[in-house]
């Protein structure tokens, strides 16, 4: 297999200069068994969902580095060691195709990659540093030793106003137009003279950033028209079904039975609705309760959800049969509704075990009028957001909070931060699944009841 990366000389020791982090440039000559294109992708997007995470969390510079270490160290890694770079390779190049297709998806991973980017080069060795700044081949040349002793004061001045004194490790500056590193120059972190900022090389990180968030931009842009222009019928109809689920798809587990703590009985279900739901099932269960019915979409958002969290299929039937009754009859329920909950417990038609849906898909339905299925933090309107959320018991400093991620269109960062406004304890991992969700609160709970006995 041969993977195209540049070779640079050195100027200097007339060595190859090879970085081992890839830039990208090319895609490498290799076959990938189609088994791979999917695994590697879903890896690589743990790692890139795992920072936009982070990020929308607020997590500060060098939190933001430590979980993109540990993130690296569980996700991209391969069981031989020789194969870690093309599986790095590999999954960038196949999220590309999946990403280039519109703007949004584009301007999202253009924003996770360019970050991933940022803090590799930051955690890289020095030569690794400096070997990717050759192969990107910047027009900058190293200010002379004459030159270095000319400014050498002013330098020393910006540094120690940083709280970093200039070492004799730090003498390899870079003479750069001001208005390409804009992030520098904004933190007054440079000392400019005549339209040039003096670069160290420890600052190098906006240059080369800059350059691959450019690069990768075009690229993107070329990979849709070859997408939608260049590659085969044959291929698109195979590759497709893939492209399209990668960038909606959920990366947990499905929730399809409850299998940490016993199951959940029917004298117990409101107690349980009214403390442990999310406020997506929680609305729900409340419509169904009040109404005593519930539209398809609905019907199979909380039924599975409910599914999920232990109900049992009798009890389920007991469950809706006792509510739909009151509007539609015994007789309407057994002969309209009652297949169907069956059918989503595989009991019947093609038997197939049906799983709860994940916050993915919750957010991604549009429910009609009259329907209650959805997102709320999505699909509800301030005010009935905010009295929806402080009856959960969300205080006022923790309802501002939610609001901006909802403004922002986090929504599960938001409903994230209603689980730990309620429960009082953080969620580090992020709510991804409603009956995720109903788990951690549940751990929670047994927590406080162990505590207290």
């Amino acid at each position: 297999m041969e993977i195209m990366r540049s070779q640079k000389k050195s100027s200097s020791d007339d060595v190859a200069v090879v970085s081992t982090i890839p830039l990208y440039r090319t895609p490498p000559v290799l076959e990938v068994r189609l088994e791979d294109f999917e695994l590697f992708a879903i890896d690589r997007l743990r790692v890139l969902k795992g920072i936009s995470d982070g990020l929308s969390r607020g997590k500060k510079p060098d939190e933001i580095e430590k979980l993109v270490k540990n993130l690296l160290k569980t996700h991209m890694g391969h069981p031989q060691a020789s194969e870690t770079i093309n599986k790095d390779l590999i999954s960038h190049f196949v999220l590309r195709l999946v990403y280039c297709r519109s703007e949004e998806l584009r301007k999202w991973f253009l924003s996770m990659e360019t970050t991933l980017f940022r803090y590799r080069y930051k955690l890289a060795s020095y030569d690794d540093q400096k070997a990717i700044l050759a192969e990107f081949d910047l027009p900058y040349k190293a200010v002379s030793n004459a030159e270095f002793e000319s400014v050498k004061e002013k330098l020393t001045q910006v540094a120690r106003s940083l709280g970093q004194p200039l070492t004799s490790a730090d003498t390899v500056f870079y003479k750069v137009p001001f208005e390409e590193v804009p992030e520098l120059v904004a933190g007054r972190r440079v000392y400019i003279h005549k339209g040039y900022a003096y670069v160290a090389m420890n600052q190098v990180v906006s240059l080369v950033v800059t350059q691959f968030r450019s690069n990768l931009s075009k690229d993107l842009i070329l990979t849709n028209r070859k997408w939608t222009s260049m590659i085969s019928e044959k291929e698109k109809n195979r590759l497709t079904p893939i492209v399209e689920s990668l960038s909606t798809s959920y990366l947990g587990p499905d929730y399809s039975e409850a299998k940490e703590f016993a199951e959940i009985s029917l004298k117990d279900i409101d107690q349980v609705a009214n403390s442990l739901f999310p406020l997506c099932m929680r609305h729900l269960f409340e419509k169904l309760r009040e109404d005593h019915h519930l539209k398809y979409g609905g019907r199979m958002q909380l039924g599975l959800f409910l599914k999920g969290v232990g109900l049992t299929l009798d009890d389920a039937l007991a469950f809706w049969k006792s509510e739909f009754s009151k509007k539609v009859g015994a007789e309407r329920f057994d002969k309209e509704y009652a297949y169907s909950i069956r059918h989503s417990y595989g009991k019947e038609g093609k038997r197939v075990d049906y799983t709860p849906y994940s916050c993915q898909k919750v957010i991604s339905s549009t429910p009609g009028v009259g329907d209650h299925h959805g997102c709320p933090y999505r699909h509800f309107s301030e005010d009935n957001l905010r009295a929806a959320l402080s009856k959960m018991g969300v205080n006022s400093r923790a309802m501002t909070d939610v609001m901006d991620k909802v403004r922002n269109k986090h929504y599960q960062i938001a409903c994230t931060l209603t689980f730990e406004a309620i429960h009082g304890s953080s969620c580090d991992a992020g709510i991804n699944h409603p009956n995720q969700y109903f788990s951690e609160s549940q751990k929670i709970l047994q927590l406080k009841n162990n505590s207290s006995v």
